[in-house]
């Protein structure tokens, strides 16, 4: 996709968010979650995206109901794409699952482990049937595969 973006004015904007405890990334289980802080991994998003032609915009909240209001918000604010990352959130909320499902924008899960190979209660996602696709395992980039991603969903849905 080029820096025109889906709508034809200025680069694709999308909008990465991320759930409870993503905001001590770096200090929490490092062993799983790696070492680089959310600062690091926005920054390294953020260079990815440009080269990608997009733009990113990233927020944090350990609070349900912030989610659910920026997945209802962001068409209007202008975005194309979502990248959620909502933690054990993913496992539990049924209102991100309905606030995704009453959005017309693509959204890619995102998560840095693999869930599937973790405990038994992180196998099940219930936000996944609300999404275009999922990208987990791969730490930090898993972030930028999934942008790559919703890039990709854009360009087909351009093109169709």
């Amino acid at each position: 996709m080029d820096e025109a973006g889906a709508a034809g004015a200025g680069p694709v904007r999308l909008l990465v968010l991320n759930g409870p405890n993503l905001d001590r990334l770096g200090r929490r289980e490092p062993e799983i979650y790696g070492h680089q802080t959310l600062a690091d991994l926005e920054r390294a998003l953020a260079a990815e995206a440009a080269t990608l032609g997009a733009a990113i915009v990233c927020r944090q909240s350990n609070h349900e109901g912030d989610l659910v209001g920026w997945v209802g918000a962001a068409e209007d604010e202008g975005f194309h794409a979502i990248l959620l990352n909502a933690g054990a959130l993913t496992h539990t909320s049924y209102s991100l699952y309905d606030a995704l499902r009453g959005s017309s924008l693509p959204c890619v899960e995102v998560h840095l482990s693999n869930p599937e190979a973790r405990e038994p209660f992180r196998h099940q996602s219930v936000i996944a049937a609300a999404c275009v696709g999922k990208v987990s395992g791969f730490g930090v980039a898993s972030y930028a595969l999934a942008a790559r991603g919703a890039l990709a969903v854009l360009a087909k849905a351009a093109s169709d």
